[in-house]
């Protein structure tokens, strides 16, 4: 190959990395464009699109999702938005730009579930979302016009649909710490006949999930599942220790899950695999989780085998003698031995969650999230 079919090459390489990267992070939507036509369905059951709104004079686009802390944060200001403006003319439509299958476990260690379209369902009853959700995580191809950089980021359009404003809605995820509201800002301008001062803001959130990195999410969980997974025996002391919860020195006290469970339970094998999830979900934060099997201490190589089919790589104890009372009165002297039993203990070694029984898996993780979120926002 000469010089010149050289260059060439690398020139069109370098065309191409350009444009691969454009594909992936696309540019957020210029100051004075068309609001880009939009037909996608919402977790009220209907399709909506931007005629939907023809009716109002001002629209407001709310790029959010399920998973993001920050976009949680913003929840209840958008909701307000919504009511504060509902009688002077403003649409206000929220749309989650993720691809699910993008997001990892780990990502999701502020959240209670992730970004598919049945989880934003359960997520807008939850939350009393007063406003259209709608899903474009499929292919994302309306998204993509829009340019979201972050969730959550907003766009504003005027009667004419033209784009008059674009970014944050104020300027702190903390409501306590807000000092300049940019849309109310934005929108109270509009509405009076005026331009925007400020048209355009800097964005701060966790960053769009893109189509195209399932792959890595599929890395991840190798990577997961190639973690040794491991069980000891534990004695009455043993669990007398584990349920007061105190942290050994050098280490940093956590929330404590305990599931106690055993191989012939069957409720304790159905609910099993939410536990692993849930322990990958917020491992990463002030957080533990242990399981205690009741089985015989002679069982412990089927038992072992089972916490490997599970990829339990968390840690794993095992009742040390056939002798059950002694082992259940030194973890809790009013607890009967039924299984499962599942309790979370604050790092004062306060039970702050127990159930005896199957777990309801939103329920807890909600419960840890709280508790979590109560300590250590993020």
């Amino acid at each position: 190959m000469n010089t010149l079919s050289r260059s060439v090459a690398l020139c069109l390489l370098f065309i191409s990395a350009k444009l691969l990267v454009a594909a992936e992070h696309p540019r957020p939507l210029e100051l004075g464009s068309d609001a880009p036509e939009f037909n996608l369905p919402g977790v009220d059951g209907k399709d909506w699109k931007l005629s939907d709104f023809a009716n109002s004079d001002l629209l407001l686009v709310v790029f959010t999702c399920n998973h993001c802390p920050t976009a949680q944060y913003y929840e209840e200001r958008i909701k307000k938005l919504r009511t504060d403006y509902s009688e002077k003319d403003l649409a206000l439509v929220a749309i989650s730009p993720n691809d699910p299958a993008s997001v990892r476990l780990d990502e999701l260690g502020w959240a209670v579930r992730g970004d598919s379209f049945e989880e934003m369902k359960e997520h807008a009853i939850e939350r009393e979302f007063n406003f259209p959700y709608l899903y474009d995580g499929d292919d994302e191809e309306v998204s993509r016009q829009y340019g979201p950089l972050v969730t959550p980021h907003v766009f504003l359009f005027d009667s004419d649909r033209k784009l008059r404003y674009a970014g944050a809605i104020d300027d702190s995820e903390r409501p306590q710490h807000v000092t300049t509201n940019y849309v109310r800002n934005a929108i109270d301008s509009l509405l009076s006949g005026k331009q925007p001062t400020v048209a355009q803001t800097k964005v701060v959130g966790c960053s769009v999930k893109w189509a195209g990195k399932a792959h890595l999410v599929e890395n991840y969980m190798k990577k997961l599942a190639a973690e040794p997974v491991e069980i000891d025996l534990v004695s009455p002391e043993g669990l007398t220790a584990l349920r007061e919860n105190k942290p050994t020195e050098g280490s940093e006290a956590k929330f404590r899950l305990i599931n106690f469970w055993a191989t012939w339970c069957a409720p304790c094998i159905a609910e099993f695999d939410e536990f692993v999830t849930i322990n990958r979900m917020y491992r990463h934060r002030e957080f533990e989780f242990i399981s205690v099997s009741m089985n015989r201490p002679d069982e412990k190589n089927r038992v072992l085998a089972f916490l490997k089919k599970k990829q339990a790589s968390n840690q794993n104890l095992l009742f040390d003698s056939p002798k059950r009372e002694p082992l259940i009165d030194a973890f809790d002297p009013n607890w009967q031995g039924v299984a499962p039993y599942t309790i979370l203990i604050n790092p004062e070694g306060e039970i702050v969650y127990s159930e005896i029984g199957t777990i309801d898996p939103t329920a807890l993780k909600n419960k840890i999230l709280n508790e979590l979120n109560a300590r250590k926002p993020w």
